[in-house]
């Protein structure tokens, strides 16, 4: 996510950080490169011409703190003005706690609406919420079964109309069958079309009218550039959206969407998609994706991921063989178990951008490539549960067996058992480690 414009935005104000004085016209040449970093990035020209004059006004009038460099100061308030374009504060759905809330999402064919309403629905039912879905899409019969089948995936009820019916009176039915089984919240899929025309806003008008949503969103594609920036007032202007999902971050998207849509409409992003997964959104957070872009890491979106992903059961009796309790010993079903968890968190490569500094470190891609983790867990899939719990009782032929089993050659399989012997003899010093700080105030694990 804004790996290309956090890059590019690093190199412009790398200058600035590294300098013991700053100067009115090192700051405005500083500030020159990145009014151009930002508008290769597809950032609306408005927009950026209204960021550098608060950042430049901010930083020719700021106090010099004598902790801090001025270069230092610098990247701390383009990192403000940066969270302000995102919006004031973390946004949220803005729902009533009676009765049945109505989210009403809209977009071009494309966008990813269906996609977002079920990671919408999935998030709710987290949060002890109880949607359901409404396919409203009516003119393509794949959106109706695509929603169908992610709401089975999810465990969340939908209610779909034929093709070719009315889908005003399919969101109808929907809201009062949602009203009828104590629903909180009914999430509305829409029809899109290639580009914004009278007849789509006609007739999502007609559907916001009958059920009278407590949010409209749009869903904007990010790869879509400064057009996603004019299609988003099309659709205010007609509807009156209350927020923004942002889709497909994930990608090699420049950002300038992100950074500009609010800005121009006003409307805040309230969530953004980074991935092709139920679990794949993130609530939009100003403060955090300035960090990302900025490069400083998001250590609480990486807890968050964790939370959604990471079994908790799982994880305690990971550790608690980790310390050596209970007379277990961490074996190769383990080691497959947290990386399952791991790959449920996201790429790997989006991972280490979410630790502070990592995203600068020279890491081998090749070590992070998801096909790497496939061929491991084929490894280890190809053994026998005993094999799995002694690996020590490897030979040459259960070896063999065990690579024609994962279709690798058997190099791998033996650079996987040294990776794991390795792992062993950290974990015993860790253990090690842990056991004489027990007692110790605040020791980890302490008794």
């Amino acid at each position: 996510m804004f790996d290309e414009l956090g890059s590019r935005l690093d190199a412009a104000l790398k200058k600035l950080r590294e300098r013991g004085v700053l100067t009115e016209p090192m700051i405005k040449e500083g500030l020159r490169e990145v009014r151009r970093v930002l508008l290769e990035a597809d950032v609306n020209f408005q927009v950026t011409r209204d960021f550098l004059e608060r950042v430049q006004q901010r930083a020719l009038g700021e106090a010099v703190l004598k902790a801090v460099s001025p270069g230092q100061q610098i990247v701390k308030i383009v990192h403000d003005e940066l969270a302000h374009l995102f919006g004031e504060g973390r946004a949220t759905l803005s729902l009533h706690a009676r009765g049945t809330n109505v989210v009403l999402m809209v977009g071009l064919q494309g966008s990813g609406k269906t996609t977002t309403a079920a990671k919408i629905a999935r998030r709710i039912a987290r949060s002890g919420g109880k949607p359901m879905l409404a396919a409203c899409d009516l003119q393509r019969p794949a959106a109706i079964e695509q929603l169908r089948t992610l709401g089975a995936q999810i465990g969340v009820p939908v209610v779909a109309g034929e093709f070719g019916a009315d889908p005003v009176a399919t969101a109808l039915k929907a809201r009062e069958e949602a009203e009828a089984g104590g629903y909180s919240v009914l999430i509305v899929d829409t029809a899109g079309r290639l580009q914004i025309d009278d007849r789509l806003m006609v007739e999502l008008k007609s559907i916001r009218d009958a059920v009278a949503p407590a949010e409209i969103l749009f869903v904007a594609d990010a790869m879509t550039g400064q057009e996603a920036v004019t299609i988003a007032q099309g659709f205010d202007g007609a509807l009156g959206i209350t927020g923004v999902v942002m889709t497909k971050m994930e990608g090699d998207a420049r950002g300038g969407a992100a950074l500009s849509i609010r800005g121009v409409t006003g409307k805040p992003i309230k969530f953004i998609g980074v991935g092709e997964g139920v679990d794949d959104l993130e609530a939009a957070d100003p403060e955090r994706l300035a960090g990302r872009i900025l490069q400083m890491g998001d250590v609480v979106g990486l807890v968050e991921r964790a939370q959604v992903a990471v079994n908790k059961e799982e994880q305690e009796r990971l550790e608690a063989k980790l310390m050596g309790k209970g007379g277990g010993r961490f074996t190769l079903e383990d080691f497959l178990v947290s990386m399952r968890q791991v790959q449920r968190m996201g790429p790997l490569e989006q991972l280490l951008k979410m630790i502070p500094g990592a995203g600068k470190l020279k890491i081998p891609t090749a070590n992070l490539d998801p096909k790497r983790m496939k061929h491991v867990e084929a490894i280890i899939l190809s053994m026998t549960p005993e094999e799995r719990r002694k690996p020590d009782i490897l030979g040459a032929s259960r070896k063999l067996r065990i690579a024609k089993g994962s279709g690798r050659p058997v190099a791998e399989v033996n650079r996987l058992l040294k990776q794991f012997k390795e792992m062993e003899g950290f974990m015993k010093k860790m253990r090690g480690m842990m056991g004489g700080m027990r007692g110790l105030p605040g020791a980890p694990f302490g008794q």
